[in-house]
């Protein structure tokens, strides 16, 4: 039954990957893969270990795994929230209406650099969410838009990678106490900037980014805001920008987990869009077009659910009981990591893999199987080097990070149109950015 639930996982991903020629939404083979992964494994009378690599019963694992997911999904709902608040209240378009370029480089490089530093500041996914509702101001062409969206995915991975709170895998390794935060700036601020700046500065010189964006982008949108009003607008987005930093604070703070302060963060914003008045005349009718109540309505809950099944489907990998290389049962992700490890000795070559693999799979459950099978010292390269790999390599595949789901989701990019458009400028930039890391490694260390 092992091979069913591999089968249930591979059918589906490729049904992922096809979407489009069969004219099926993603969603759907996402679901139905997490739900008979698990069913295989319950029929099959397989047995699943915990996070601590512990056999135990199915129903305390999947609560375990739906919990993580859950985390996840709440964290999602509260930032698109915020941002679809931000932009019903026209907030975006105090920042757009200052990007007077219409020159595609020019704005590529500006999307790009916001992109990265926005990321390290919140995290990669609330940044995309962000730049795609920036985006759809600005490039309101899609053909167009969806090249800068990819674009940034790839920005907003590096920008994260080099900050404790910037990637979920970074956070990881950071409360496990495998690197500092310090440690962790110092060595991969410099490769993340190559990450980001070799595939940036290779798409400049692409077709997609010649010339102007199209004249339908060159709205008048300070009398967009002056109609709204510009007060409620610069509030809004004050607000809400600040609600979204404060929740990596937050968890600094109480150190729990960042969903919770997502939940804060969404009540607040949420307050004051009850009270806030974008214009004068502010009827009931009008305050409805602006409520929280709205927003909700306009958040992609296919996207929601597309990364429910996802998650759920890479849980079951994770949990399914296979005989690792000690004669103990282990999951199956850390089976193959430890199989990796066994048939490569080289340790950067075996982490610049699990970077390609950070594609394919979840670098969630990867960072963790390398947690639980390494031991070396805190702010070891390696370490540093895990982090990197695993939160820049997903940017080869559209859905090889929260960032890329997210903006697959938002934006309905095709999965073969990013593969032969972006993935190679994505792997450019990965590859660059290793090679300086492991330069830099070797003359410091």
């Amino acid at each position: 039954m092992l091979a069913a639930v591999i089968a249930c996982f591979v059918i589906g991903y490729i049904a992922i990957i096809f979407e489009h020629p069969l004219k099926l939404d993603k969603t759907v083979p996402a679901l139905i893969m997490g739900a008979l992964a698990w069913a295989a494994i319950s029929l099959g009378h397989l047995e699943v270990v915990d996070h601590h690599h512990h056999v135990a019963s199915i129903d305390e694992v999947l609560l375990h795994h739906i919990g993580k997911v859950a985390e996840i999904l709440f964290f999602l709902i509260g930032a698109m929230t915020i941002v679809e608040l931000i932009d019903l209240h026209k907030g975006f378009s105090v920042i757009t209406n200052r990007i007077q370029t219409t020159k595609k480089s020019r704005m590529l490089w500006m999307i790009g650099i916001l992109a990265f530093f926005l990321s390290a500041t919140l995290d990669n996914l609330a940044a995309t969410i962000v730049l795609v509702s920036l985006l759809r101001k600005l490039v309101p062409n899609k053909t167009e838009r969806i090249w800068f969206v990819s674009l940034a995915v790839i920005a907003a991975n590096a920008g994260g990678a080099w900050s404790p709170i910037g990637d979920v895998t970074t956070t990881m390794l950071w409360i496990a106490k495998k690197v500092s935060t310090q440690g962790l700036i110092m060595s991969l601020v410099i490769p993340s900037i190559v990450c980001m700046a070799v595939p940036f500065f290779i798409a400049s010189f692409l077709p997609a980014f010649k010339g102007h964006i199209s004249p339908s982008s060159n709205r008048d949108f300070e009398k967009e805001i002056e109609k709204e009003g510009l007060l409620s607008s610069k509030t809004m987005l004050l607000v809400g920008v600040l609600a979204l930093v404060f929740v990596p604070v937050f968890k600094v703070l109480t150190h729990l987990p960042p969903y919770v302060g997502m939940m804060l963060s969404l009540g607040v914003v949420w307050l004051v869009s009850e009270y806030i008045h974008p214009e004068e005349d502010f009827t009931e009718e009008r305050k409805q077009q602006y409520s929280a109540h709205h927003a909700l309505s306009r958040i992609e809950l296919s996207s929601i659910l597309f990364f429910l099944g996802i998650l759920v489907a890479v849980a079951a990998l994770e949990s399914v009981a296979v005989m690792g290389a000690g004669g103990h049962q282990v999951g199956f992700l850390r089976s193959l990591a430890e199989s990796l490890q066994a048939a490569i000795p080289n340790q950067n070559l075996v982490i610049v893999l699990l970077g390609f693999l950070s594609a394919l799979i979840d670098n969630v459950p990867l960072v963790a199987a390398s947690i639980g099978m390494y031991t070396w010292e805190m702010d070891s390269p390696l370490w540093h080097f895990i982090a990197y790999s695993a939160g820049t390599g997903g940017s080869m595949l559209i859905i090889g990070s929260a960032a890329g789901v997210a903006a697959m989701g938002m934006e309905k990019i095709d999965f073969i149109w990013y593969l032969k458009k972006i993935s190679w400028l994505a792997l450019v930039g990965f590859l660059a950015g290793a090679a300086v890391f492991i330069g830099l490694s070797q003359f410091i260390f």
